[in-house]
């Protein structure tokens, strides 16, 4: 196992840089300090053939207006926070707002559009980088000198493991999510409509008009949404339930995990034979079918369009501040937040 690492660009007069961590099983995972974003994760196929399985670009050029959030880190807080004054300990704090009156995925240059310092090691069975980011006090409107880090460790278990930690100064709020979008075709060459998901989940949270939670958990039994015994992405995008059709046709959902840390979430895709794992300690995936991808550019080599994706946003429960019953997501002061993800990639037959 190895981590080579390149230039990759500049910004700012800063330099980017890639780490491409690799396995014993011809397995790679390219990161960059943008954003910590996952750039390119190689598996091979069933028949062996190494391809890459997620969106992203090759330069930073790509990155400065990701306004689809490919693979970064996303926080303080992920998802939508509306409105976008919060009560925290008492006092009352303007966060800012970057979509209409929403405060969405931290704010304008928030995580996933700074550069993090990074940290190498390299062991005999798993090889990792660890991005460190501070946040200062009033960043995006939130309190809190915040120090933060996210570690990507790949194993020879075909495993890229995601460790995300922090610690703030004043009482804040911290919810983090990785927005990689996955499609196991390979190099894009199809979109993920017929990707098989499986998950462990009895209820989704019902959206309003603005994309948010409205507090009310829906059963996903007789829906598009129980995926319980697998649904291939195209029932929801089909589907006619009014949930799906407003989020534009597929799924933006978060859905409650019934169970955590063991195979909760599955996606295969049978043309490649190729499958994903994904195992979280956290309550809740917000499952992102990229319904709303802009029909415009490239990605790489394939033009943009809806569905060549999927996200499976492992985090805790949107908008949380604004609901009493949701499990709270303030960070307070000199306590730790920790949050763990691990992806596994496997073939059918294994």
């Amino acid at each position: 196992m190895n981590i080579t690492q390149r230039l990759f660009g500049e910004l700012h007069g800063q330099e980017v840089m890639a780490y491409t961590m690799t396995n014993d099983n011809n397995m790679s995972v390219t990161c960059i300090s943008l954003g910590g974003i996952i750039t390119k994760i190689q598996v091979p196929d069933q028949a062996g053939k190494v391809e890459n399985v997620v969106l992203g670009y090759d330069s930073v050029e790509g990155y400065l207006h990701n306004t689809a959030y490919f693979g970064a880190v996303v926080g303080r807080v992920a998802g939508r926070i509306h409105p976008a004054k919060v009560e925290i300990a008492n006092k009352t704090y303007e966060l800012s707002k970057n979509e209409g009156e929403k405060h969405l995925h931290g704010g304008d240059k928030a995580f996933s559009h700074v550069i993090w310092n990074a940290e190498v090691k390299e062991n005999q069975d798993e090889v990792s980088v660890t991005f460190t980011y501070n946040s200062p006090d009033g960043e995006n409107g939130y309190p809190g000198n915040l120090k933060v880090s996210v570690m990507y460790t790949l194993t020879n278990e075909n495993e890229l493991k995601l460790s995300y930690q922090g610690i703030s100064d004043q009482d804040t709020l911290l919810n983090m999510t990785n927005h990689t979008y996955f499609n196991l075709s390979g190099n894009v060459k199809r979109d993920v409509l017929e990707h098989e998901l499986t998950m462990k989940s009895d209820a989704f949270l019902e959206l309003n008009d603005i994309m948010l939670p409205t507090g009310e958990k829906v059963n996903v039994t007789d829906t598009a949404f129980d995926l319980r015994e697998g649904k291939k992405v195209r029932a929801g995008v089909e589907s006619q339930h009014p949930q799906n059709v407003k989020v534009g046709n597929g799924y933006d959902h978060p859905f409650l995990l019934s169970e955590n840390q063991n195979e909760e979430i599955t996606v295969v895709d049978y043309d490649s034979g190729r499958k994903l794992i994904v195992e979280t300690d956290q309550p809740c995936v917000v499952l992102y079918t990229a319904n709303m991808l802009e029909n415009t550019g490239m990605i790489r080599d394939v033009k943009s369009r809806e569905y060549l994706g999927l996200c499976l946003e492992t985090q805790n429960l949107p908008n949380a501040i604004h609901h009493a019953e949701f499990p709270s997501i303030v960070l307070e002061k000199n306590k730790v937040y920790s949050a763990n993800t691990m992806y596994r990639f496997a073939t059918v037959e294994s």
